[in-house]
């Protein structure tokens, strides 16, 4: 199963990047491939992608999660085979590291040849890129979910 992993460091607290991460309905606004994140409970989502001309739509259960810490999801459903987590590290008052990892399984041809040449790694690079530029400029605002999931 490829994985890829990515970090970034934005200029916010650890907070504010930790509330936005799961602010899971603002990820169209950030992620060019999703097209909507609909949040069914507090550990469930359902999500739409389009990715290569492909759309998608799958569910990601929660698996673990821990404010300012760290989030934890599984597909639990629909076309997309995968698993992540993504973490917070407090650099400064001001500053967090923000690092995604994401194990997935590749369908049909295009996907394994994009996966073989990294593209599933520019892509999270993108992906944290955009939200970087987001968290920097509209984070400040605005409550995510703070339960605890073990």
């Amino acid at each position: 199963m490829p994985q890829a992993i990515e970090t970034i460091d934005v200029n916010v607290p650890v907070s504010v990047a930790y509330n936005q991460w799961t602010r899971f309905e603002d990820f169209p606004q950030f992620l060019d491939e999703v097209e909507s994140v609909r949040q069914v409970t507090d550990v469930l989502t359902e999500w739409t992608v389009e990715v290569g001309g492909n759309r998608r739509t799958f569910e990601a259960q929660i698996t673990e999660q821990h404010p300012d810490e760290r989030v934890a999801w599984t597909s639990t459903g629909g076309e997309a085979d995968h698993a992540g987590v993504v973490t917070f590290h407090k650099l400064s008052d001001s500053e967090t590291r923000v690092t995604v990892q994401i194990d997935w399984e590749p369908t049909g041809l295009l996907e394994k040849l994009g996966s073989t040449l990294g593209a599933d790694n520019h892509a999270v690079k993108k992906s944290l890129k955009h939200f970087k530029e987001f968290v920097e400029k509209y984070g400040q605002s605005g409550e995510g979910w703070r339960g605890d999931v073990q």
